[in-house]
């Protein structure tokens, strides 16, 4: 995955972010924004590792959403959207 498509669909992806590096806050993430060089950053100053050794640990993460089949991660806002219209069509079927 690159990261322009990261940065569009952080929504979905922050909260693997915060998973994977637990030590950074909300605010961390706010900031961050998919943006590969301020995650790389922050990940920096919240574990005190060298820039190079975040840029690989945050490269190598990118490569698991590679591996992983574009199905599976799912905007929450998406998945509301078909709960709500699942439900109405439960009441229209249930109504007649």
């Amino acid at each position: 995955m690159n990261f322009e498509l990261l940065e569009g669909k952080w929504k979905q992806y922050k909260a693997q972010v915060h998973e994977k590096w637990g030590h950074l806050t909300d605010d961390d993430l706010k900031v961050i924004g998919g943006k590969r060089d301020k995650l790389i950053g922050r990940i920096q100053e919240r574990y005190g590792v060298a820039k190079e050794r975040a840029a690989e640990e945050v490269d190598a993460f990118m490569r698991t959403f590679n591996e992983q089949p574009a199905h599976n991660i799912r905007d929450p806002d998406e998945m509301f959207d078909e709960e709500r219209g699942e439900r109405a069509r439960s009441h229209t079927a249930g109504g007649n």
